[in-house]
């Protein structure tokens, strides 16, 4: 089942922007501490960010952090919740409407058993407790969400048989779920499968819509290294996905988050696995066209954003789109030789990478 991955198979271009230490923001920095897992939230005024992240490895008590500028400057950590020093797993904050009273919220998530949620009406001054959303969990809960055209939120995680229900036990057989909101986000659904997997583990679900509002795709993460990441389709709002597909080297690795720049081009930011990549194990963005996911994802180059110190820890990335077209890329990772890692944010316009990748083709 492995893959004879190729590094000429990645990308037609490598950018770097590494060393680029005036496009970095550091969110939040702790020596000793172990700070990760980040996800953001841009709300509508196009300045305001809301980041929030675990106080150590994938578990413990949530940070929150606010940006007033874009993601220029930010707030010293921020009153949460009682129960949010209960969490045990990654944090992740989306943006949800109603659509029967148009209230507008924010939704932070808490995996494992029972996943539990916390929602703000309040754009994130004030917030509820840590709450079950029923009785199942999972990983990564939600690590995507999106609305549906009839108003709906579909949102996706996955587990491997230990978390869901109560008791549970590792099968070796990966399962994506799916659960839907009709109230903007308080209450969802018994959760119902997406699709199994084994002996490749398909986890960590990222949803991007196709530009023309026809199709969801969803990003899939491989999680025992025998092959790509793959994609799946859903031409019915999610209701029935397609057979997963590889997306070949370009795109493989962890924790996609796709978002579109403003001449409809995409961007997606994840953790580079792919073996043979100059970028194994760093925090990466790939840049393409939506149609490029139907065609094993070659996409037009990967730049990597920030070299790991210490190989695959690193990158559980949010990305926000500013008015001027201005990518906000946000995450954790071991950034400094020896040190606990902490969460930093990357800043670039497509315009910039373009230049970037005809001034190398002028030079060769």
């Amino acid at each position: 089942m492995t893959p004879a991955f190729a590094v000429l198979a990645l990308s037609s271009v490598f950018l770097d922007l590494d060393a680029d230490s005036a496009r970095q923001t550091v969110v939040d920095r702790e020596p000793g501490q172990y700070l990760g897992h980040p996800t953001t939230v841009l709300l509508e005024d196009g300045r305001t960010m809301i980041c929030v992240y675990p106080k150590g490895h994938g578990k413990g008590p949530i940070q929150m952090k606010r940006s007033n500028d874009g993601g220029r400057t930010w707030s010293e950590r921020l009153p949460t919740p009682v129960s949010w020093a209960t969490s045990m797993e990654t944090p992740t904050i989306h943006r949800t409407l109603d659509p029967k009273s148009g209230t507008k919220r924010l939704v932070l998530w808490s995996g494992l058993y029972p996943a539990r949620l916390s929602h703000s009406d309040d754009d994130g001054r004030t917030w509820t407790e840590l709450e079950p959303a029923g009785e199942w969990g999972g990983i990564v809960v939600m690590s995507s969400v999106e609305r549906l055209k009839d108003g709906r939120y579909l949102a996706l995680f996955h587990d491997d048989g230990r978390l869901f229900a109560s008791g549970g036990k590792a099968t070796g057989t990966f399962t994506v779920y799916k659960t839907f909101s009709d109230d903007g986000g308080p209450s969802w659904t018994a959760p119902a499968v997406v699709l199994t997997s084994r002996p490749l583990q398909f986890c960590e679900p990222g949803l991007v819509r196709s530009p023309d509002g026809k199709e969801l795709a969803v990003l899939l993460r491989e999680n025992s290294r025998r092959g790509y990441s793959h994609v799946a389709f859903s031409r019915d709002e999610g209701a029935n996905w397609s057979t997963p597909q590889p997306l070949g080297p370009a795109l493989t690795g962890d924790r996609h988050t796709a978002r579109y720049g403003p001449d409809g081009r995409l961007v997606v930011s994840f953790r580079c696995m792919a073996q043979g990549s100059p970028y194994w194990g760093d925090w990466v963005a790939w840049v393409g066209r939506y149609e490029d996911l139907h065609k094993s994802g070659g996409g037009q180059f990967v730049v990597r954003l920030k070299h790991d110190t210490k190989g695959g820890d690193c990158a559980y990335p949010g990305v926000e789109v500013l008015k001027d077209g201005t990518f906000v890329c946000t995450t954790y990772g071991h950034w400094a030789l020896g040190e606990q890692p902490y969460v930093l944010s990357v800043r670039f316009k497509l315009a910039e990478l373009d230049r970037m990748s005809s001034s190398r083709r002028e030079r060769r």
